[in-house]
């Protein structure tokens, strides 16, 4: 047994735990409480999408989703690592709620390989300060940085600023959802001329990375772009 798998074996002991996916033993130190089986689950989506805001669509034929039609959003372009499902939700959730910080830094990981382009520097969603500190971190800042670390990009981590607190993004519709985010975000700092590289953890319609690109476009960034881990699948009407 080598060094390294030594001292995995040994962590392991000392923090059990149960794998709240399969509910088997965690046996890996880094995904802790997500064991290794588990953690291999999560992969690329591969499916159709949007070629503009990465929603999962039905037909590979789809080019653009209605909403990009019917209006252009302020980013060029989002991608996202895989759906928000599985091991790959649960491993957000346990960073974003519970507050496994350490997760970020696998979950981050997964993140370069999004990046095809060239960009000037990663800025992550905000959280409003209340929030902030009730969680005492920002789940996407902790993305961005192991981003921006892989890539050799500064991180602009108080430049976008959410001046006021929404409500849960998830209780409301899309509608709702953009009257929320309506002048919620101001940037602090000159963007000017830059390129950047927005991330996020999940993404359900978008309306709060369509906001905070809206908002840095004004405030001069000549593009944006989005990155995030996961996408939630579009809800069908029956």
């Amino acid at each position: 047994m080598s060094h390294m798998n030594f001292a995995r074996h040994i962590l392991n002991l000392l923090f059990p735990s149960e794998c709240p996916v399969c509910r088997d033993p965690s046996d890996a130190h880094e995904y802790n409480p997500i064991c290794a089986k588990c953690w291999s689950t999560i992969s690329r989506y591969e499916g159709p999408s949007c070629a503009i805001c990465g929603l999962p669509t039905v037909s590979e034929y789809t080019g653009l989703c209605a909403e990009c039609v019917a209006k252009t959003p302020p980013f060029s372009k989002i991608t996202c690592y895989g759906i928000y499902e599985g091991a790959l939700k649960e491993s957000i959730h346990l960073l974003k709620f519970n507050g496994i910080k350490r997760l970020a830094k696998p979950l981050g990981a997964l993140l370069p390989e999004l990046v095809k382009d060239e960009f000037d520097a990663v800025v992550p969603v905000p959280l409003h300060i209340k929030r902030l500190r009730e969680r005492e971190f920002n789940q996407s800042a902790l993305l961005g940085h192991y981003l921006s670390k892989a890539c050799n990009k500064p991180l602009l981590h108080d430049t976008l600023i959410k001046n006021h607190e929404t409500s849960l993004q998830t209780a409301v519709s899309g509608k709702e959802r953009r009257r929320n985010l309506r002048v919620a975000f101001s940037v602090k700092k000159n963007i000017s001329g830059m390129r950047l590289l927005l991330v996020d953890d999940v993404i359900t319609t978008g309306a709060t990375v369509r906001e905070c690109a809206s908002t840095l476009s004004r405030a001069g960034a000549e593009e944006i772009k989005v990155v995030a881990l996961a996408r939630s699948m579009p809800r069908i009407n029956t």
